[in-house]
């Protein structure tokens, strides 16, 4: 029979690994929707013709994921399906996700502009839209660690 103590221990660590369970799974649906909300350079609707070589993708490719501490700079990644860079950052949320600060972040430097409008895949932005999403993705990820999906 456990004592009290154990039976408190255990409950603490289900409760501890479902926490983080919960906190991997919602940075990686929001790294999902901003990834999805990209936009991704289509030379086609330019008013001048592209460099020569231009691949879309360098902004999709930029996300990163900062783990208590904000990302700086470029990845220097082209990733026009963002497959790669999600799965960079989803490898980069540590087991214990639970108890820290996440930062997702894009340093090229068009970023805010392409968050204000600035292209015809996204008129309304990425961050934003995604933030309004924000509660629905906790759902989601608290249903799931629970069993419900």
């Amino acid at each position: 029979m456990n004592t009290f103590a154990e039976q408190l221990a255990a409950f603490a660590e289900k409760a501890k690994t479902r926490a983080d369970e919960i906190v991997g799974r919602v940075v990686a649906s929001i790294a999902a929707e901003l990834d999805q909300r990209s936009p991704v350079g289509d030379a086609s609707y330019w008013k001048h013709k592209p460099p020569p070589g231009y691949v879309g993708g360098r902004f999709r490719g930029n996300w990163q994921l900062g783990v208590d501490v904000v990302p700086s700079g470029e990845t220097g990644r082209i990733d026009p399906g963002g497959a790669e860079t999600l799965s960079v950052i989803i490898g980069a949320v540590p087991p214990q996700a639970a108890g820290h600060i996440y930062y997702l972040f894009n340093g090229v430097p068009y970023a805010q502009a392409l968050e204000d409008g600035h292209s015809r895949q996204a008129p309304n932005g990425m961050v934003g839209l995604t933030v309004l999403g924000f509660n629905r993705a906790v759902e989601e990820a608290a249903a799931q660690a629970r069993g419900g999906a």
